[in-house]
C-alpha cells in the first residue's frame, strides 16, 4: 500500500498547510487532501510542485508498505 507522509514531513519541518499552499501556488483544499492521505489518484503535477516547495525527495513524502 502506498501512503503520503506529507503531514509528517511538514509537520517535522514546522510548515502549516497553508505555507505549502502559498509555495506550491495549489488550493489549500488540495494540499489538505495530500496532507490527510485522502487521495485516490496521485497526480505528479502535484507531487512534484509539492517537492519543489519542499525541496525535498519524493521518498520524503511517500512510503510504501506492503
Amino acid at each position: 500500500m502506498i501512503r503520503l507522509t506529507v503531514d509528517k514531513y511538514i509537520d517535522s519541518h514546522g510548515i502549516t498547510r497553508y505555507e505549502l499552499a502559498k509555495r506550491t501556488g495549489l488550493y489549500y483544499h488540495v494540499i489538505d487532501t495530500y496532507y490527510k492521505n485522502k487521495v485516490v489518484r496521485y497526480d505528479s503535477y502535484i507531487l512534484n510542485k509539492i517537492c519543489e516547495a519542499l525541496d525535498c525527495d519524493i521518498s520524503d513524502i511517500i512510503e510504501y508498505e506492503k
